[in-house]
């Protein structure tokens, strides 16, 4: 019998499982006095999860059941028939997919004020991997059109997605310091993703993977945990009221608000909606490659 998408079954098994995870970083965390959690961060985390899961939930039957089915009506070749091999093959094209997104999100200013919400935090725990880019729902769904095409089912995409963001969610941890060796070859550790949240210049728009690290060593965005460079979580710039529940999802539109009102050309006003976050056509601020270039 061919394995079916089953999303509330998914749910049921992952509740859980989060519960029992959380409570044993937060036994962990309270034991050895690490103060990983706040009362305000974890309701913060849950807040911005339960936004980008009604936005979700809204928009889903357009992206699934029309736009994404429409594309795989017209697909041009099909891994189904090869059984195990579809699934394999969806789960790495799937990842492939989510390097792209991340990345887009980090480079294009524009994404980055979706995205921002999830880098906001200055703590680092199990519940910062809910704390979700609240309007990702509304454009994500066209990083998964070529696998539509590819013949995968949008049911199936969709499955896969939910899967590889419980692995996602979990590597959100400082209770792990390093797995083995041929893991770290492999997949994204815990270590490779607390590189991702740092705000040090050195480990800034590295390690964008979802379950594996491969592509960021194919693509130039690796860096390794360095012990001499502990990692400072959060923003370069922190918002000036980091728990106000609006300008936590809408600060950096706001900043891109002012940067449209000045009086420049209309390309360059493209440029403040399209180049990396920090761009400035006066030089006035610094991108992540400008700054490394500088160490």
């Amino acid at each position: 019998m061919p394995f079916k998408f089953d999303e509330t079954a998914l749910i049921l098994i992952t509740t859980p499982l989060y519960i029992l995870v959380i409570g044993g970083e937060i036994l962990f965390s309270h034991l050895h006095v690490k103060k990983y959690y706040s009362f305000k961060g974890v309701i913060q985390n849950i807040y911005l999860s339960l936004i980008n899961a009604g936005i979700d939930l809204l928009f889903r039957s357009i992206y699934l059941f029309i736009i994404l089915q429409w594309f795989y009506t017209h697909a041009f070749y099909s891994f189904k028939p090869f059984g195990w091999v579809y699934w394999l093959m969806l789960f790495i094209l799937e990842d492939l997919a989510f390097y792209v997104e991340h990345r887009v999100d980090h480079y294009c200013r524009v994404f980055w004020a979706v995205h921002v919400t999830h880098h906001s935090s200055e703590e680092y725990n199990l519940t910062t991997g809910f704390r979700s880019s609240v309007f990702q729902p509304l454009y994500r769904f066209i990083y998964f059109i070529p696998l539509a095409l590819l013949g995968f089912d949008p049911i199936d995409i969709v499955f896969m997605y939910s899967i590889t963001q419980i692995y996602g969610i979990l590597v959100h941890t400082q209770a792990i310091k390093k797995m083995p060796k041929w893991f770290e070859i492999l997949f994204v550790s815990p270590s490779h993703h607390r590189v991702h949240h740092a705000s040090n210049v050195l480990y800034l728009d590295k390690n964008m993977g979802m379950c594996l690290i491969i592509w960021d060593k194919m693509f130039g965005t690796f860096q390794e945990e360095i012990p001499d460079e502990p990692v400072k979580y959060g923003l370069t710039k922190p918002i000036s009221n980091p728990y106000h529940p609006l300008k936590i999802i809408f600060h950096e539109w706001q900043s891109i608000g002012k940067d449209l009102k000045k009086k420049t050309s209309f390309f360059t006003k493209l440029k403040y909606l399209f180049m990396p976050p920090g761009w400035s056509h006066d030089g006035s601020s610094k991108t992540a490659k400008e700054m490394r270039k500088e160490l």
